[in-house]
């Protein structure tokens, strides 16, 4: 079987990450692009086990990065890495789609509202078996994807190779965003936080015009968060809901 087609801006990315070499399961990097800076982690989504976190097994949240390690050390594993993934309330249930582990805690929201998460067209990270999609919510109702794990948020940075079409060039809002892409052959995840504050397009143009990727999805502008242990990043702030992340043996390296 031929190996599919990736882009050159992604193959040249992806060589990249696979040159560093890192120790950990995910590899981060801090890149820039158009002068702004950012962190950005490959995940290989056919060999690590990605997954949502949200609540533990009491059913209360997770609330913070320190409190899932501690929970996956207790089990052998440790987090190789994670990111605040979508909106929540203020009791830290998810806004929109949430599935942990096959078990939906909140339905799909399809319609419009306020906020970014109502600013059509939003998504859903899909993950499935060795894969993880970005899927732009109407093409999710379509096709009813059969996700182990699935967080919904919006907007969606790039839609079918293209930038969300109320982003403006000239915008003056900028916030410390983080969101997700997604190769179309679901192999690889990039998750990208910013290292100061960028507009809207700013972002979206990293994902699409750097990192080469067709579909992307913000997950938050106000408390954006990484854990990134091979960067010696555990970023720490008001609880958190929703969270994505790497599950690594502990001594699987």
């Amino acid at each position: 079987m031929r190996p599919p087609r990736i882009a050159p801006t992604l193959a040249a990315a992806l060589a990249l990450w696979l040159a560093a070499g890192a120790a950990w399961a995910v590899e981060c990097n801090d890149i820039a692009h158009d002068g702004r800076g950012y962190t950005v982690c490959r995940v290989d989504a056919a060999h690590e086990e990605l997954r949502l976190f949200l609540y533990d097994d009491s059913g209360a949240p997770w609330g913070s990065f320190r409190r899932i390690d501690d929970g996956l050390r207790a089990q052998g594993h440790r987090l190789a890495f994670a990111m605040n993934a979508g909106m929540y309330h203020p009791d830290r249930s998810p806004v929109g789609l949430f599935i942990e582990d096959g078990q939906q805690a909140m339905r799909l929201v399809p319609s419009a509202g306020p906020g970014n998460f109502g600013m059509l067209p939003n998504g859903v990270l899909c993950l499935r078996e060795g894969r993880a999609d970005v899927i732009e919510t109407r093409q999710y109702i379509a096709e009813a994807p059969a996700c182990r794990h699935a967080t919904q948020s919006g907007p969606m940075l790039v839609i079918d190779g293209a930038l969300h079409p109320r982003f403006l060039p000239d915008s003056t809002s900028r916030r410390v965003r983080n969101g997700v892409g997604t190769a179309a052959d679901g192999r690889t995840a990039w998750f990208a936080i910013s290292k100061a504050p960028v507009t809207f397009h700013e972002f979206a143009r990293l994902f699409r015009d750097r990192l080469g990727v067709d579909q992307a999805l913000f997950l938050d502008g106000n408390i954006s968060r990484l854990y990134a242990p091979g960067l010696g990043r555990a970023d720490i702030g008001l609880p958190l809901g929703p969270v994505v992340g790497v599950i690594d043996p502990v001594d699987g390296r």
